[in-house]
């Protein structure tokens, strides 16, 4: 994975995220159009495919809502690097087949903007913009299947 970074600040919230006002509509896409959009109203029209979210502690934290992975990733961005996840966030993303990596040291350095690569099977994160590499936690063999298939659904209809 490889894109440029939108980079938010701590204790960001599944409020923030997809505002309640807009879960109505369960289209991902709908809720791609209104991702951050009460943080960072020029997020959802100019969010590339590729492009990575960095966070810092607590990322994801509030209600239990699904829409809130589903969103960001819908939106485009491939991966979430934050400092730490909210537990409920984490597990949404992983069931959704959405990849995330538990970084502080990444979440800290890597900017606005930066042009940012990540290996998600090696926990390998590399600021291109300025040379820094980081190393977070690799996902476990049973996740990285999960993720791989699109998904805790796809990868249970094939087992």
């Amino acid at each position: 994975m490889r894109g440029k970074v939108w980079k938010y600040g701590n204790n960001i919230d599944t409020d923030v995220i997809i505002p309640a006002r807009y879960l109505n509509d369960p289209d991902p896409k709908a809720l791609a159009s209104h991702c951050m959009c009460d943080i960072d109203e020029g997020f959802a029209g100019a969010v590339e495919a590729g492009d990575i979210m960095v966070g810092g502690w607590n990322f994801g934290c509030g209600s239990s809502r699904e829409h809130a992975p589903v969103a960001i990733q819908a939106s485009g961005v491939s991966c979430v690097i934050a400092a730490s996840f909210a537990r409920i966030f984490y597990r949404n993303a992983i069931n959704i087949g959405f990849p995330i990596l538990e970084c502080p040291e990444a979440a800290e350095a890597i900017k606005a903007g930066d042009i940012v690569s990540v290996d998600t099977n090696t926990g390998v994160i590399t600021d291109e913009t300025t040379g820094e590499s980081f190393q977070a936690k690799p996902f476990p063999e049973f996740i990285q299947n999960i993720i791989a298939k699109g998904g805790l659904l796809s990868y249970l209809k094939e087992k």
